[in-house]
Parts: C-alpha cells; structure tokens; sequence
C-alpha cells in the first residue's frame, strides 16, 4: 500500500546517523583544531615577545598572550556557537525523526554537545593540560622543532584559569546572551520591513493611509522560534557556574546580575520584537533536567580535580603535615623545587649570558624528581607518587562526601513542602471517596432496573401461564365434543 511505501525503514536512516556522527566528530575536532591554534598563537607570540627590545614588553609577556589569548578564544567560541546551532538543526532534519517531541529532543541534544564542546574546551586546557606536557630542563617538549611548549606561571596555572573562565563567561553573557538578542530581532524586522516595502509598495501606500490594526504590527515582527535558545543560555551559564566554581567563586554573582538585567530584556524582547508564541502545554521541562542533572553530578568531579590537580591545595597540605619539621610552611617553595646540572643542557639549548657573577653548576626547576647524583636520575621521586596518590584520594573523598551530602539535603529537604503533599493527599482521598460514592450509587441503580426486570419477567411469566392453562382447556374441551360426537355419530 501507499503507507507502507512511505515507512522509512534502517537501511533509509542509516545514512542520516552516519552522516550525524561523521559531521558530529568533526564539529568536534573543528573545536579541538580551534584550541590548538591559539595554543600556537600563545607559543609564538610569548617567543617573539620575549626578543623584544623593550624592557616593558618583555617583563608583560605573559599578561599580554593570556588576555589576547582570551579574546581569540571568545570570538572563537562566538563564531562557533551560532554554526553549530544550524549544523545541529541540519542533522536532525536528515534523520527525520517520527515526532515533534524526538525531533526537539535530538536537536537539543546535538547542540548541547557541541557547544558545550565549544564553551569549555579552552578551559579544560588551562585548567588540566597546560604545563603538564612540558618535560624537563634538558628533555624539554617542543612543538614544530623550535618553540617549547607553554608552562604555567610559577604560582600555577589556576589564576590564569581564573582570568580565563571570567573573561570568557562575562563576554559570552553581554554579547551573545544580551546584545545578540536584542539586536537580531530588530535587526530582522528591519529586513523584513524593507523587503516588504520592496516588494508591495502600493499595498504599503494604501494601508499607511489607514491607521494600522494590530495584527498588521505584530505582522512585522520576527516569528517565535521557541525556547530552546533561552534554556540553552541558561545550561551553558549553569555549567560555567558550577562545573569551575572553584577556581572562580564570584561566577554566581556575576550570573545572578546577568540574569536581573537578561530578565528585562527578554520581557521588553518578547513584548516588542517578537510575535506572540502559541501556548503549549507541557508536563515538565523534558530533557533539560537530565542535561541539568547531568552537569550537577560532572561538575562535583571536575572541582575535585581543579582543588586537587590544579591549584596547590595537596602539595601544601602534604608537606606541612608529612615533610615539614615544625609543622608550618616553612621551606615549601624549597621543597616542590628539584636540582638540574647545568652540563646535562644539550648543544646549542643553554643560555648565552647570565645574570650571575660565577659560573651556575645546578639550577632548580619546580617539580618532583631525583637529584643530579642520584642513581635514577631526573626521574619521578617518592615525594611525587605520595602527591599523586594524595590527590587522588582527595579526589575520591570529595566525590563520595559530596554526592552524601546532596542525597542528605535532597531526603531532608523534599521537593515538594510536607504541608502541600498531604492537601494533595486529601485531594486525592477526597476524589476517590466521591469517586467510590458515584459507583456506589451507579451500582445501587444497576441493582433496582434487574430488579424491576426480574419482577416483570415473573409477572409475565405467570400471566402467560395462565394463558396458557386457559387455551389448554379450552383445546381440550374441543377435543372431548368431537369425541363424544363422533362416538354418538359410529354408535349410531
């Protein structure tokens, strides 16, 4: 039948999920190559930077390659996040999904993956791969033959983490979540006015002469195209918030300001740029609250690792209740150094002058490793092992102590109040008792009508039998003339 010749079978949607996670995974890699290039950007420039001949130039280095460094990576992820929204509507078309409500949930799906991809990446460098891969004075790690790779400031790497989530979070609300949605409303009813005025200009006349109705106006404005753009704003807000709080504690400040301001905007936005939208009913906010569940639970286990890997929290900790002679800080700046002989520099890698009046024999470089004159030489030592195995204990103790706690709160504070669950309670025993009652009565009036039936039915039986009896003797006393005659009539 036709229908059945309609019915999109596997072999018709294998290509679209094919051709889904192909473009998937390269929006992917599209992102990671984006991280790259300003990880070469930062490279090159800190090089260049560091020839200069001017002496302001060189002592800002690294202040002047982490904030431009920044600014590329917003326009980047600006750029980014409005391709990916159209690539993620794209896909789900091509799959063709049975109804409205998969279609929303794929699309939703697709594009959370992808700018979460987009908005995060840059972070998780900074926070858990920059200076990690740099090796050590004499083995150091070198990116295209000639540039080293980048190390993070001798503090650590969480106040550029800290600059970056800002800068990055803060932009991303002011241009994307407040001037994009003001502007590209206005600026596409100023398109469509103008097309209009183009293309029937004589209607244009004829109706400025009247004074416009309402439905002229909100004609031109700009179609409503959903919820899923504000949900989305507020998904990536909620994992900048929480997934690197850590390391940025006023993020839910600045977000609770931006939410104020967001508030009145998308009021004067959905009154004045935009068509009224049809109303929807909806059960609950589908799966959104997974994905919100989802970033809660991820973000417990990445702050693990910001406390533990990124900043040093463990390090002091260990040193001043495991190494430390009289229990204080004293000499941890000499602890977490290692020793470096200069001679072991390879050809051409050691430095032209030095500050020094003497020659340097040993230089010291932070981290954990085995002296110059030790027989496992620059290889990782027992103090390092104990501050990975302490930092992965720490890891697993806030994880577990986190996700108690939540559970605790959640049990003992219920989502919905104590006092409204029993109204809803009574409300509920009140509709089965009048429920139970309606049945009661329905059945009570079931029970009279086969009562009634019943005695009608014996009523009418007994009339039928005596009907009955009747036309039996009337039969009969029939039957006993014609007998009585024809007796009469052979006698004869």
């Amino acid at each position: 039948s036709q229908d059945e010749k309609e019915k999109l079978t596997w072999n018709d949607r294998i290509p679209g999920y094919a051709a889904n996670f192909g473009l998937i995974l390269f929006m992917i890699m599209l992102t990671f190559s984006a991280v790259f290039g300003v990880i070469v950007y930062r490279i090159t420039t800190a090089a260049a930077l560091s020839f200069s001949t001017n002496e302001t130039t060189r002592s800002n280095v690294r202040v002047t390659v982490t904030a431009t460094a920044v600014i590329i990576n917003l326009v980047v992820i600006l750029i980014l996040d409005e391709i990916y929204g159209a690539v993620a509507k794209w896909l789900t078309e091509i799959e063709v999904p049975k109804t409205e409500k998969n279609f929303e949930e794929r699309l939703i799906l697709k594009a959370f993956l992808l700018k979460f991809v987009n908005s995060y990446a840059p972070i998780f460098y900074v926070a858990f791969f920059k200076g990690r891969f740099v090796g050590r004075p004499g083995h150091y790690v070198y990116v295209f033959d000639g540039y080293r790779m980048e190390e993070c400031a001798p503090g650590g790497c969480l106040m550029e983490l800290c600059i970056q989530l800002s800068i990055i979070m803060l932009g991303k609300q002011l241009i994307q979540n407040n001037l994009f949605e003001i502007g590209i409303p206005k600026l596409k009813k100023l398109v469509r006015k103008l097309k209009d005025e183009r293309t029937e200009p004589k209607e244009m006349k004829n109706n400025q002469a009247k004074d416009p109705q309402q439905w002229d106006l909100d004609y031109t404005l700009e179609p409503f195209t959903g919820l899923t753009p504000e949900y989305m704003e507020m998904i990536i807000q909620f994992g900048f918030v929480t997934l690197f709080v850590a390391s940025f504690p006023l993020a839910p400040l600045f977000a609770l300001l931006n939410n104020i301001i967001e508030v009145r905007l998308d009021a004067k936005k959905f009154v004045t740029e935009v068509r009224r939208p049809d109303t929807v009913r909806a059960k609950d906010i589908g799966i959104w609250y997974n994905i919100l569940s989802g970033i809660g639970k991820f973000s417990v286990i990445i702050n693990a690792f910001v406390i533990a890997v990124t900043s040093d929290f463990i390090p002091r900790l260990m040193y001043q209740y495991a190494y430390s002679q009289n229990g204080t800080m004293h000499g941890f700046i000499n602890h977490t150094l290692s020793y470096f002989n200069v001679s072991h520099l390879k050809a051409g890698t050691q430095p032209e002058n030095s500050l020094f009046a003497q020659d340097v024999l040993f230089c010291r470089f932070k981290d954990y490793r085995e002296p110059p004159w030790s027989q496992n030489q620059y290889e990782f030592s027992k103090q390092y092992w104990a501050v990975l195995s302490a930092r992965l204990a720490f890891v697993i103790l806030f994880q577990n102590l986190v996700m108690f706690l939540s559970v605790l709160v959640d049990w003992m504070i219920p989502d919905i109040p104590k006092d409204i669950s029993e109204q809803i309670k009574k409300e509920k025993s009140v509709l089965v008792d009048f429920f139970l009652k309606e049945e009661h009565e329905k059945l009570k009036l079931i029970e009279s009508f086969i009562a009634r039936d019943k005695e009608k039915h014996k009523n009418g039986t007994k009339g039928e039998r005596i009907r009955a009896a009747s036309f039996c003797q009337f039969d009969r006393s029939q039957k006993g003339s014609c007998a009585s005659f024809s007796s009469q009539h052979t006698e004869v």
